[in-house]
């Protein structure tokens, strides 16, 4: 009898963690936002910097880095000649090649006596060497885990940062798709290293770069980092107008969401979408669908044949359907693994960062997107979107409407755990 009722406590709690970790945010976009606006409409900028996120700052510099043979070196040498600060946060980080270049950068830093403070997610840093993470604690790097497995914590356990973000001396910035691993060394050669982008930043815009990473370290640690060696006097570094868009399920998870459909539904003539893992829920393919309609040209590049996730790879197909239908172009990349997280609206508007396409993304993870408003830049990006289009297979209606029966009842079966893909 008693251990009957040992057995029956034990299960409840653990249908009530697994509950809390599937559990979205309280209060969830029920309401498809209509096209009032374009994108370039002065009354667009005012409510994506106002009612949506931080400000938009004019004088910053965006650089593009592609693929690990530049995205790499830029941020190592970035590290190595910090002369007052370095924060870094990371989703990845895997033990191989690139983890040792940089625990050995961040170590030789904060044994110059440069405070050098460090969060990496808990799950995304299991394949992690134990003893990396010992040997930059003793050598004076700041780490810590973010939401580390704990019994206080377990049904906060599937909340995770997935922000990848990099300031040095307050003064230069980096995000993108990027996590430490040597999955995205060299320049996407073969199917064993990945095609991404990273982008390094300069200008007013780094502040709030710094206050995205503030937040989950003060998450973490209850600890504050201020002061003139992090939040210094920024001057102009180019032209582009720019702001740093964070969520959480903390703190609102769904403004990331309403971001995305805001600027899909002010899109006049294009939407480009580069998106490693694409599961849009309702409200997203409606704003695609509708885009369509007002006869906006709507470009997704997605992944091949090559993709780190059978599940994704599922699951992503289901609302193609409607989309082909509608009219939009869906375009697979072949070569490697695509892990490109970018949105192009009008050749104006550019969001990159850590953000995904998909409910895990909007609803449960803690994400960083970069929003650049420049013509100049835009037309850049659209030219290696276009260059990697070159790379892809297009998708049609005919080949949806073909795909196998087996594949049609596995779409089905994760219909309800797509929010965790």
């Amino acid at each position: 009898m008693i251990w009957t009722i040992a057995l029956t406590a034990l299960a409840t709690l653990l249908l009530v963690v697994i509950a809390m970790n599937f559990a979205t945010p309280e209060k969830k976009l029920e309401t498809r936002v209509t096209h009032r606006y374009d994108s370039t409409d002065p009354q667009f900028l005012r409510e994506m910097g106002v009612m949506l996120g931080p400000s938009i700052l004019p004088g910053n510099k965006v650089t593009v880095l592609v693929d690990g043979d530049q995205i790499f070196p830029a941020m190592l040498e970035a590290i190595r000649g910090a002369k007052k600060t370095v924060t870094f946060e990371s989703y990845i980080w895997w033990a191989g090649e690139i983890a040792t270049k940089f625990s050995d950068a961040l170590c030789e830093r904060a044994k110059a006596g440069i405070p050098v403070t460090v969060t990496v997610d808990w799950a995304g840093s299991i394949k992690m060497d134990s003893s990396t993470l010992d040997e930059m604690k003793k050598c004076g790097v700041n780490i810590e885990l973010y939401r580390p497995l704990h019994w206080y914590n377990l049904g906060r356990l599937n909340n995770r940062t997935h922000r990848k973000l990099l300031v040095v001396d307050g003064q230069i910035g980096f995000t993108g798709g990027v996590g430490v691993g040597d999955s995205w060394l060299g320049h996407a050669q073969d199917p064993d290293h990945w095609h991404d982008l990273h982008f390094r930043i300069e200008g007013p815009v780094v502040a709030q770069i710094q206050a995205a990473f503030n937040d989950n370290w003060i998450k973490t640690t209850g600890r504050v980092l201020n002061g003139d060696a992090y939040f210094p006097q920024i001057p102009p570094a180019g032209d582009m107008r720019a702001h740093m868009f964070i969520s959480s399920p903390a703190g609102g998870s769904e403004s990331m969401h309403l971001m995305f459909l805001m600027a899909i539904a002010s899109a006049k003539s294009t939407i480009d979408v580069e998106a490693a893992y694409f599961i849009p829920d309702p409200l997203l393919r409606d704003a695609l669908m509708a885009a369509r309609r007002r006869g906006v040209m709507v470009r997704l590049l997605l992944p091949g044949p090559h993709l780190d996730s059978e599940t994704v790879k599922i699951a992503t197909k289901k609302e193609w359907g409607p989309l082909l239908a509608a009219g939009a172009e869906i375009h697979l990349y072949q070569p490697t693994m695509l892990h490109v997280k970018l949105m192009i609206v009008d050749r104006y508007m550019v969001s990159v960062g850590s953000t995904n396409l998909d409910q895990r993304s909007f609803q449960l993870n803690d994400e960083a997107s970069l929003n650049v408003y420049d013509h100049a830049f835009a037309e850049q990006m659209t030219a290696l979107f276009e260059r990697d289009l070159l790379k892809t297979r297009p998708y049609t209606f005919a080949m949806w409407s073909a795909r196998p029966w087996k594949e049609r009842m596995s779409e089905k079966f994760l219909l309800p755990i797509k929010s965790q893909l």
